[in-house]
């Protein structure tokens, strides 16, 4: 079994949601939810081995968007939508 160490995972890279644009926040948004995904399944070997099932599976790929567009609200939110 190849895990990822409790020490590796990461839920908010850097440690905060501050971004300085929009385009920072997105790709932010896709990194926090990748580390989501590496928390709930921190076996490697699993979560790529499930890889060709659900990369080809138009319902799994709508739901990583949609998880990723939650993460985008949170940033947004916590940037104050990028507006002072």
């Amino acid at each position: 079994m190849n895990r990822v160490p409790e020490s590796e995972l990461v839920l908010v890279p850097g440690g905060t949601l501050i971004t300085p644009t929009p385009e920072e926040g997105r790709a932010l948004s896709i990194t926090m939810a990748r580390h989501s995904i590496h928390n709930i399944q921190p076996d490697l070997d699993v979560l790529k081995g499930g890889r060709p099932n659900y990369s080809t599976t138009p319902d799994s790929l709508i739901a990583v968007s949609q998880v990723i567009a939650i993460e985008f609200q949170t940033v947004a939110a916590a940037n104050n939508y990028w507006r002072n």
